[in-house]
């Protein structure tokens, strides 16, 4: 049970402080931003629920692939939480400049995809995969901190260095 509650507060760490950073980036907020960060909370507000079912039922097949699906569509809320505010702010926004090609963000699904089929293979596996993951994403994503900055230093019309 210990095990899966400190992957869960890593993950819900990992998000708060992206979910900062990306906002920080974010020059105004809309309507349809707030409808699509709502959207990413929802997601989120089930990791408490599916840490204790799986830790309750010792990594048991439907509780781990359930964990996974929490963790799939957490990143595919965050993700529509970041093509929303760039749509928003335009390609040439402190978001779109700070994401780029976004490896870590695409190959993360996947990844949780492959958990959740792999809950019914071997429930440890799975939990081996979204472990993963979040030492992926564990060190806070720099790419806001460094368009950020790098923006700051020229101007807010010119492109970051």
């Amino acid at each position: 049970m210990l095990l899966t509650y400190v992957l869960s507060f890593a993950y819900l760490g990992i998000y708060w402080n992206n979910h900062h950073h990306m906002l920080q980036a974010t020059d105004r907020v809309s309507g349809l931003i707030l409808w699509a960060n709502l959207h990413l909370l929802f997601w989120l507000s089930l990791v408490p629920f599916t840490t204790a079912w799986m830790g309750e039922n010792h990594f048991a097949a439907v509780p781990a692939a359930a964990y996974g699906v929490v963790l799939l569509a957490s990143a595919l809320a965050f993700y529509a939480l970041q093509r929303t505010i760039i749509r928003d702010q335009g390609d040439g926004s402190l978001v779109a400049a700070a994401v780029g090609r976004d490896v870590k963000g695409k190959i993360s699904p996947l990844l949780y995809a492959t958990g959740v089929g792999l809950a019914f293979v071997d429930a440890r596996l799975a939990v081996a995969v979204y472990a993963g993951v979040a030492l992926m994403w564990l060190v806070p994503d720099r790419r806001f901190e460094r368009t950020v900055v790098s923006r700051s230093a020229v101007g807010p019309d010119e492109p970051p260095r």
